[in-house]
C-alpha cells in the first residue's frame, strides 16, 4: 500500500522541482474558471469551447523562455497574431480546399519562423492549434466574436495566472550557465600561470581545474539544454552569447597544451598574461550573472600596464616585451600559446560586452574590422553589431531558406501533413476532424523513425482511454457527469500524462476531450470511436509524411551539413596560410565555411533530440564541430586588417613549410569530409614529416639578428595548424582514435 510520503517522493522523482505539477494545476483552475463562466455561465458553448481550448494551447503547446513575467509579455504580444490565425480560419473554412491551403501556408510560415529563436519555437504550436480550431466547420463567420472573446479571455487568463499562481523558482538562463563555466575556465587559467611561475604542485591542481573547467563548458552547449533555454535567436544577444560559448571552448582546448608544458618550462611573463586572463574571465562571469556590469575593463591589460580604463576598448594587439628576442624555441611555443589564448580571452570578453548591450567599446576596437557594406560572414567577427534587429532576423531567414537546412524540413514536413490531414478529414466527413489535425500536431516527429515510435505508443495510449470513455458515457451520458469530472480530467491530462509517459498522456487527454465536447453537444458511447479513428489517421498521415519526406531526419541532414563544413573548413586553412603568404588574396573559403557553420549547428542540435542512429555512432560529430569553430576563428584573427604577405618577403623557408602544411592538412580534412555523407570516418595514415620545424627555424632566425616581432606569426600559424590536426585526431568515435593523422602536432616540450 502507498503512504502519501511515497507518493511525493515518486512524485519529486519524476518532478523534482514540481514545474509540471504546478503548471497543471494553475492550468486546472484557469481551464475551469474560463469554460464554467463561458458554457454556463454566459450560455454560449463557442466562447467555450475557444476559451478552455486557448488556455490549452497557450499553456501547455507554448512552451516559452524566460521568467513568469517574461511569458506573460510574450503570449499578450502575440495576441494580435492569435486573432488574425482565428479570423482567417473562420473565413477559409468555407471551403475546404482554401482551409487545407491556408493550413499549408501556416503551418510553414509558423513552424519555419522558429528559426527566429526559442519564444518563435514556443509559439508555433499554440498559433497552429488555434487555425486549426478554427478553420474546420461549420462555417459560422457570424460566431468570430465570440471565438476571438475566448482566446483572449483565455491567453489572459493564462498570463495573469503565470505570475501569480505559484509562479515557482526563476529557471536557469543561458547566461548563467555561461558565468559558471567562465569561472571554471577563469579557475584553470589561473592554475596553469602557477604552472608557468614555477609552484610546487600546480601541475596536478591545473589537471584538476581542467577536468571541471571542461565539464562545465560542456553544459553550455546549445544540445544539451531543453530549446527554451538556449540562446538561438537572431538577435545580437543571443549571438553575441553564441560567440562567447564558442570562444570559451576554444579557450580550454588553447589552455590544454600549457599542461605538458608546465613541468619543463618557467615563464614569468606568460604566467602574468595568465593571471590577467583569469582576472578578465572572471569579470565577465560576473557580468554574465549580473554582478557586474559588462564594462570595457574586461579586457586583458598588456603585458606591463594597468588594466585599461572603463572607457578604453578591448585589444588583442598587445605589446610583447623583448624578452622573446632572448627565448629559446620552447619559450617561444609557451609565448605563443598564450597569447592565442589572450585574444580569445579578449573575444570573450567583446561579447559578453556586446551581450549586456555595452557595443560602443566593441565598435571602436574593431572600428577597422566592421564594415557593414560587407555579408555576415568573413574576417568581421562582430559584423552583426551594427546590423539592425530585423536585418539580422531577415538574414537568418534567407540562410535557412533552403531544403539544407532542418528547420525549412521540418517546416514543410509538418505543413504537408496539416494540410493533407485537412483534406482526409473533409473527405472523410468526419464528426470531429480537428481531432485528426490535433493527432499529427502532437505525433508527428522530425524523423520517419521516431514518428513511427510514437504511432503504437499513441495508439494503444488511445485505445486505453476510448474504452474508458465508452464506459463512462455507456454508464452515464447526461453532461452534468462531465461537468463534475471536468477538473479531473483537466489535471490528469496536464499533470499526470506529462509525467507517465505518451501512452498514459494520450489515454488522458482522449479522457479530457470527451469530457469536453459531451458538455458541449448531446452524444453518446460512440463518441469514444470517432476519436479513436481520428488519431489513428491522424497518425497514419504523420508516419507517411514522415516517410516520405526526409526520413532520416536531423541525422542525415547532420552528416551532409558536418561534410560540407569540413570540406570549407579544409579550404579555409589552405586559403588563410596562402593569403598570410602572398599566394592568394581572395577569403571566399573563410566565407563558405561562416555560411555553412549556421545550418550546421542548427542539424547537430535536432539531431541530439531525436534518436540516434547506431550507424552514426561511428564519429565524433561534436569534435567536427569544434574542428570546424577553431578554424573559422583562428582564419578570422589571421586575416583580420591587411594581412597578406605578412610572412613571405622576409622568412621564405618557414613560411614555405607552412603553406606545405596546410596543403596536407586541406588533403587531410577533405578526405575525411568525402566520407562523412555515409556516416563513415576513413582513418588517415601518420606522416613522417608532421613535425616542421618552423618554431626551432624562427628560434634561428631570431638569433641570427632578427628584431621584428612580426616573425612571431610564423610560431602562431605553426601552432595553429598543429591544432587544427590535434582537432582531427578527435573525429573519430573514442574507440578508433588509435590512429593518428597526417599531421600530429609536435610535442610542445623542449
Amino acid at each position: 500500500m502507498w503512504s502519501r510520503r511515497g507518493v511525493l517522493d515518486r512524485l519529486h522523482q519524476r518532478d523534482p522541482d514540481y514545474r509540471l505539477t504546478r503548471r497543471a494545476t494553475r492550468l486546472t483552475l484557469v481551464g475551469c474558471l474560463a469554460f464554467y463562466g463561458c458554457r454556463y455561465g454566459l450560455g454560449n458553448p463557442i466562447m467555450a469551447t475557444y476559451a478552455l481550448l486557448g488556455v490549452v494551447a497557450t499553456g501547455v503547446f507554448a512552451p516559452l523562455p524566460g521568467r513568469p513575467a517574461q511569458r506573460t509579455r510574450t503570449l499578450l504580444a502575440a495576441l494580435p497574431v492569435v486573432w488574425m490565425l482565428v479570423a482567417a480560419g473562420t473565413v477559409l473554412a468555407a471551403n475546404p480546399w482554401a482551409a487545407a491551403a491556408g493550413m499549408f501556408v501556416v503551418g510553414f510560415t509558423v513552424a519555419f519562423a522558429g528559426v527566429g529563436g526559442p519564444r518563435l519555437i514556443g509559439l508555433a504550436g499554440a498559433f497552429q492549434l488555434f487555425y486549426i480550431l478554427a478553420c474546420f466547420p461549420p462555417y459560422q463567420p457570424d460566431t468570430l466574436p465570440a471565438r476571438l472573446a475566448g482566446v483572449t479571455l483565455a491567453v489572459g487568463l493564462v498570463g495573469v495566472a503565470q505570475v501569480t499562481l505559484w509562479p515557482g523558482p526563476a529557471p536557469v538562463t543561458f547566461a548563467q550557465r555561461l558565468a559558471g563555466a567562465a569561472r571554471g575556465v577563469a579557475a584553470f587559467v589561473a592554475a596553469l600561470a602557477d604552472v608557468l611561475a614555477g609552484q610546487p604542485g600546480a601541475d596536478e591542481e591545473a589537471r584538476r581545474r581542467h577536468a571541471r573547467a571542461d565539464d562545465a563548458v560542456e553544459q553550455t552547449q546549445m544540445w544539451r539544454l531543453p530549446p527554451t533555454e538556449r540562446a538561438t535567436s537572431a538577435s545580437r544577444r543571443d549571438r553575441a552569447l553564441r560567440d562567447a560559448t564558442t570562444g570559451l571552448h576554444q579557450t580550454v582546448r588553447i589552455a590544454e597544451a600549457l599542461l605538458p608544458n608546465g613541468a619543463a618550462t618557467t615563464d614569468v611573463d606568460a604566467a602574468a598574461l595568465l593571471r590577467s586572463c583569469a582576472a578578465s574571465l572572471r569579470r565577465s562571469a560576473d557580468a554574465l550573472s549580473g554582478t557586474e556590469p559588462a564594462s570595457p575593463d574586461a579586457a586583458v591589460a598588456p603585458w606591463g600596464t594597468e588594466p585599461a580604463p572603463p572607457d578604453s576598448a578591448v585589444t588583442t594587439r598587445r605589446r610583447r616585451p623583448d624578452a622573446w628576442r632572448s627565448a629559446t624555441a620552447s619559450h617561444l611555443r609557451v609565448d605563443t600559446i598564450t597569447q592565442t589564448l589572450a585574444q580569445h580571452t579578449d573575444f570573450v570578453a567583446s561579447a559578453v560586452r556586446v551581450a549586456g548591450g555595452r557595443r560602443r567599446a566593441v565598435l571602436n576596437n574593431h572600428a577597422d574590422r566592421l564594415d557593414t557594406t560587407q555579408p555576415p560572414a568573413g574576417p568581421d567577427v562582430f559584423w552583426y553589431v551594427r546590423r539592425s534587429v530585423p536585418s539580422l532576423y531577415w538574414q537568418r531567414l534567407r540562410t535557412h531558406l533552403t531544403p539544407r537546412s532542418v528547420y525549412f524540413q521540418w517546416a514543410l514536413r509538418l505543413a504537408v501533413a496539416l494540410a493533407a490531414a485537412r483534406l482526409i478529414a473533409d473527405t472523410l466527413d468526419l464528426m470531429h476532424g480537428f481531432w485528426v489535425l490535433l493527432a499529427v500536431l502532437t505525433l508527428l516527429r522530425t524523423s520517419a523513425a521516431d514518428t513511427s515510435a510514437t504511432f503504437g505508443l499513441a495508439l494503444t495510449g488511445t485505445v486505453v482511454g476510448a474504452a474508458a470513455g465508452a464506459l463512462l458515457l455507456l454508464a452515464s451520458p447526461r453532461p452534468e457527469t462531465y461537468a463534475v469530472i471536468l477538473p479531473l480530467t483537466l489535471l490528469l491530462a496536464l499533470g499526470v500524462g506529462p509525467l507517465l509517459g505518451l501512452v498514459w498522456g494520450q489515454a488522458l487527454l482522449t479522457l479530457l476531450l470527451i469530457a469536453v465536447f459531451a458538455q458541449l453537444t448531446p452524444t453518446d458511447w460512440q463518441l469514444a470511436g470517432v476519436r479513436l479513428l481520428d488519431v489513428l489517421i491522424g497518425a497514419a498521415v504523420g508516419v507517411v509524411s514522415g516517410i516520405l519526406m526526409w526520413p532520416r531526419g536531423g541525422g542525415g541532414e547532420l552528416c551532409r551539413r558536418m561534410a560540407a563544413y569540413l570540406d570549407a573548413g579544409a579550404h579555409a586553412i589552405e586559403e588563410t596560410v596562402t593569403t598570410l603568404a602572398g599566394r592568394n588574396g581572395g577569403r571566399h573559403a573563410v566565407e563558405a565555411a561562416h555560411r555553412a557553420q549556421a545550418l550546421t549547428d542548427a542539424s547537430f542540435c535536432q539531431y541530439h533530440s531525436e534518436r540516434h542512429d547506431p550507424r552514426l555512432a561511428e564519429v565524433n560529430w561534436e569534435a567536427i564541430l569544434a574542428a570546424g569553430h577553431r578554424i573559422v576563428r583562428g582564419a578570422e584573427e589571421f586575416l583580420a586588417g591587411d594581412r597578406a604577405r605578412t610572412l613571405t618577403p622576409w622568412w621564405p623557408e618557414p613560411t614555405a613549410r607552412l603553406v606545405r602544411r596546410a596543403e596536407r592538412l586541406r588533403s587531410a580534412y577533405t578526405d575525411v569530409a568525402s566520407h562523412l555523407p555515409q556516416g563513415r570516418f576513413r582513418p588517415v595514415a601518420p606522416d613522417s614529416t608532421a613535425t616542421t620545424g618552423v618554431v626551432e627555424q624562427v628560434h634561428q632566425i631570431i638569433q641570427g639578428g632578427e628584431r621584428r616581432a612580426d616573425v612571431l606569426c610564423l610560431v602562431a600559424v605553426d601552432f595553429w595548424l598543429a591544432d587544427l590536426a590535434r582537432c582531427l585526431t578527435r573525429v573519430p568515435a573514442p574507440a578508433r582514435r588509435a590512429v593518428r593523422t597526417t599531421d600530429d602536432p609536435p610535442s610542445p616540450g623542449p
